[in-house]
This record gives structure tokens, sequence and C-alpha cells, in this order.
């Protein structure tokens, strides 16, 4: 018996089933695996599931540049920031050099999320110089305070406020008073002493708002031209403008004084502030926790770093010299403050608790910013965009059945065109179409990739790939038929060239959407997720599945026959005669002879 032409396996040949066997186990164990996982559905996009689109582009601070480092670190910020709050598969990428997109899912935190996101400015930790309502006078709602151990403090505003003490591991106790809010001619007061007083006070910790005046390092003589122009502007200010609070405390220096708003319950604030005393990344740590030992209910702790706890204990030890207004600091983030919590004693060890009449959500929202507040840069909204649950159905509809509509004309071409050859398309397109859904049901919990809009189109476009896959080994089966070969031979032959074909073709594909997917960002690199990720499973459906199966399906007699209705009738092909080999007849004169004749 001859062996094998070179090129051509005999196992492959005789032995189609294990290829078969061995696409089937793999559908079977992946299936498996995705039902194992709990994840039997593709993780759908905000363009799909509903959310929020948010794109941040960052602006070069004093000492910070814009590369891919700190870049990085901001997109590791922002993440940590908006899932700490327990939104669920938000995502946060960079887009070219300096822009950051921010996605977040539907869910019950995404509009508290958006609003932390968007919050990406340094934290800072400054001494309050003083403090008052702005626009309407209101009774503050009450705020968290710092603290390590019991003591009692001073509520510079009307109504609760809480107190700090040394952290000693014991559990601070908040403490409220009531105390007028110090007039505007007294506070303008407290701030020109407080400029011109020559103490050098460090960080401290208390609960958000309150009128407090500080001692900063003493400026110099010429700086007396600041401290009017601070005076003036704080005078001005009303943070119950939006456009003032906006310009509040914006582009401030870190070792510079300025002013600021908060808001504390529905009521604004305006604030002077000293020179930043410790920086957010010296923070290490902060949660929030539940009091159930005590009545102080919901609180905030803090864990500071070596240095951090230094300065900390430093400014509150000077900061707990004073009297109200003069004994607070504010947590500053974005120029904003969101805490101003008072102390009555140092707080040293480098913890520290912010109690006081927290909600859940204020506690958490107060951590989550400690812990996360401090970026290498500062950030600016470019866009936000909504999708609805709605809006995000409707896309998903619509792209569903647009491949439906182009799968059944795929499907119609290949039964008008190749009649029975269709029955082994059909049946690759199915297995494709069972492997990338699988395949996609479990990359979404392990790499966490969504199914996007652009995704479904990628999807699409490789529904064309790979039935021209098929298309192409047809075509060389049939003209392997039109030379006159039966159609066991034609598929092993025809095989060789149409491989080099499809994997020629499904390489460039795949390199194009390499090529995509590294040069774009955002929802582009979902096409080119999905396009890549169909053209390699089209050649593993077309080596492990399309061939073996053609070739147990030319040992059929409805194939090996022509039927009419198989697509390989010989007639309808222009199948040439048979190739006769024909004898000579002896003499020079002789030449070939008619097949017909012979």
């Amino acid at each position: 018996m001859a062996a094998p032409k070179k090129g051509r396996s005999a196992s492959a040949q005789s032995k189609p089933g294990r290829s078969l066997a061995l696409i089937l186990i793999a559908i079977v164990a992946l299936t498996g695996g995705m039902f194992a996982s709990g994840h039997t559905t593709p993780r759908l996009g905000i363009d799909l599931a509903g959310g929020t689109s948010i794109t941040l582009k960052a602006k070069a601070d004093q000492g910070s540049a814009i590369n891919k480092a700190n870049m990085d670190t901001a997109v590791d910020i922002m993440n940590r920031r908006v899932n700490g709050l327990g939104v669920s598969e938000a995502e946060v990428q960079t887009q070219g050099n300096d822009n950051i997109i921010v996605n977040i899912p539907r869910g019950t935190n995404s509009k508290e999320a958006q609003q932390q996101v968007g919050t990406t400015a340094k934290l800072y930790f400054r001494p309050v110089l003083a403090s008052e309502p702005s626009g309407a006078a209101a009774s503050p709602s009450p705020s968290g305070s710092p603290s390590g151990s019991p003591t009692t403090g001073t509520s510079p505003k009307p109504g609760s406020s809480p107190s700090a003490s040394a952290s000693t591991g014991q559990k601070a106790s908040s403490s409220s008073s009531s105390s007028p809010t110090a007039s505007a001619t007294t506070q303008g007061r407290a701030v020109t002493d407080a400029l011109k007083a020559g103490s050098s006070p460090s960080p401290s910790a208390t609960p958000t708002g309150g009128s407090s005046a500080k001692a900063i390092p003493s400026p110099s003589a010429s700086a007396g031209g600041d401290t009017a122009k601070l005076q003036a502007q704080y005078a001005a200010l009303d943070c119950t403008k939006p456009d003032d609070r906006a310009k509040a405390g914006n582009n401030a220096k870190p070792g510079s004084p300025t002013i600021a708003c908060g808001k504390v319950g529905k009521n604004y604030y305006k604030y002077v502030l000293g020179p930043a005393a410790v920086d957010g990344t010296e923070v290490k740590k902060a949660q929030a926790v539940f009091d159930t030992q005590g009545a102080s209910g919901w609180q905030v702790q803090m864990t500071f770093n070596s240095t951090g706890a230094k300065k900390f204990a430093d400014i509150t030890g000077e900061l707990a010299k004073n009297q109200a207004p003069q004994n607070e600091f504010g947590i500053v983030l974005d120029g904003e403050v969101v805490s101003s919590p008072y102390v009555s004693q140092a707080i040293t060890g480098g913890q520290a608790e912010i109690s006081g009449s927290f909600t859940q959500q204020d506690a958490q929202s107060l951590a989550n910013m400690l812990s996360y507040g401090a970026l290498p840069l500062s950030f600016q909204e470019q866009s936000v965009t909504t999708v609805t649950a709605a809006l995000g159905g409707q896309q998903l509809h619509a792209g569903l059945l647009a491949g439906a509509i182009g799968l059944a004309l795929v499907v119609l071409y290949l039964v008008i065109y190749y009649r029975g050859l269709s029955l082994v398309a059909m049946a690759s397109l199915v297995v494709s179409a069972i492997l990338t859904y699988v395949i996609m049901s479990l990359l979404g919990p392990t790499i966490g990739f969504a199914l996007n809009l652009p995704a479904v189109c990628g999807a699409i476009v490789a529904i064309g790939i790979t039935a021209d896959s098929f298309i192409v080994y047809f075509e060389r089966i049939r003209d392997e038929i039109r030379e006159g070969r039966s159609l066991r031979p034609a598929v092993e032959r025809a095989w060789p060239r149409a491989r080099r074909t499809v994997l020629v073709s499904d390489f460039v594909s795949f390199l194009a959407a390499a090529v995509l997917f590294i040069v774009t960002v955002g929802k582009v690199q979902g096409f080119a997720f999905t396009l890549g990720l169909t053209t390699l499973l089209d050649v593993v459906v077309v080596f492990l599945f399309t061939k073996p199966l053609m070739t147990l399906l030319a040992r059929r007699r409805f194939f090996a026959n022509g039927h009419k209705w198989s697509g390989l009738d010989p007639k309808s092909l222009g199948v040439k005669p048979p190739l006769r080999r024909t004898r000579r007849t002896a003499g020079p004169a002789a030449g070939p002879v008619d097949p017909k004749e012979a």
C-alpha cells in the first residue's frame, strides 16, 4: 500500500472523528465552566446596560508631569475610590496621553461615584483661620470629628459637632454644644490676626464644617498686600453661588493660605484656610466603622504613615491650645472643604477618629475621600454621558436584530448557492457562535470584558469573515471536481490550498484588530477585541470542525455521488470528462488518440 503523499496526513484523512471529539470536549468544558462560575451571560457595557461615562482631562500641576506613571497611578486611585463605594464592575481606563474614561454601570451608588470621581484634585489638611455661614445663615447639620480617645470640644457652629482627642486605642467620644457664629467683623479681625501670628501649626483632624481661626507661619513683611487681598476675597465670597464655589480655592498653592467653600447639611460655609499641614498622600488608611460600644454611631477611622503621624500630632497639639473657632482644620479636596473637625488635645500615635452625627453613607464617603483622594494630577471634567437602562436595552435589541438579519442573509445565500454544503457552513457557524458566547461570558468576570455596542458590531462583522472561510474551502473542492476528480480526493487535495488562503485572510483580519486595539481606547477597543477573538475562533472551527466534517460527509452517497441538491452536482459544475491513459502506436507518426475513440 502506497504511503500518503508528502503534505497530506493519513490521520487527518482517516480519523476526522478525533478533531470533532476534541472541539466537542472543549465546548463541553467551557460551557461547564460558564455554569459553574454563575456568569451565564456576557457582561454588558454601559451603552447596553445603562450607566454613566465620564471623560476627565489631566492638567499638569507644579512639580507633577503628565506621564504614564502618574496617569496609571490616577487610574488606580480612581478605580479604588469608585469601587470602594460598592459600585460593581466600574471601569477606569486611560484614553490617549492625558484623558481618563470612567464608566460607572447602572447601580444604587452610581450617582455618588460620579460625584466622587469628578473630585480628582489633591487632598490636604489645612488649619482653619476663619469661617462663617455664606448667604442666609442657617443651622448646620452635625458632622464628624477626629479623635483617638475621649475628650470634649467646643462646637464652632450652631448645632451638634464632634470632638477629637489623642489616639490611644480607646474609642473617641463626641460632645456637642451651641455657640454663636462669629460676626463678619470678628472673623475679619481673626483672619488678620492669624495671618500676622508667628506660631506654626501642623495638621489636625475634626468633623465637617465650623468657623475657626488658626495661626499659621507668619508671612514676610511684604505679604501685607496678600493679606488684604485674601480678606477682600473672603468678604466677597458667596458660596451659595456655583461660580464662586468653583473659583474658591482653585489653583491654591499648598504652602499659601487660601479661601474655600464647604457644605454642612443644606447650608454653605466659607473658610479662610492656612497652608497645608498634612498631605492626603500621608493618610495610610481610612475606613467607616460603627461604634457598637458607645453612642458615637458611624465614625471614620484614619491611620497615617510615619511622616503624616508626626505632622498630625504637631498640628493637633497647636490647634488644641486655641479656643473656637481656632481649633479646627479643614479637610480640603479639590478646593472644597469636605470636613472641618476640631480638636481639644494633641492626637499622637498616627491614628484618629472623626465622629459625629454621621449617616453610614456620609461616613463611607468621607473615608473614601481620605483613602483615595490624593491624586498625582488634577483633572478637569470634559464630558458626562448618561445612558438609561431603557435606551441600553433598545440598543442591545437593535444590535441583536442587525446580527440576526446579517446571519439570515448569509444563510440564505449559502442555501441558494451551495445547497447541501450549506449544512456544513451552518453547523460551523453554530459551533463558532457557541464558542464566542461562552468565552465572552467567561471573560467578563476574569478580565473585565464588557460587551458594548461596538463589540456587537464586531461580532456581526465576524459572521462574514467566518462564512468567507467556508466559501474558500467549498470553492477549492468544486474546482477539484471540475477537474474530473471524485469527491473524496477532491476534499483532501483542496484542503492545503484552502488552508493557506484561510490562514492568510484571518491573519490580516487579526492583525488589523490587534493594531486597532492597541492604538484606540474605550468602546472602539470592544470592536477590535471581538473582531480579533472571532477571527481566532474562525481558525479553530475551520481546522477542527469544518474540515473533519467535510471529510466524513464525502463518504456519504448523497455528497459522493454528486446529488443535484448536494451542491456538488458534476453537471451543474461543468465537469470535464475524466482523463484516461491511452496507448501510443508504433512509429514516429503516431499521435495522441482521442479519448472518445479510446
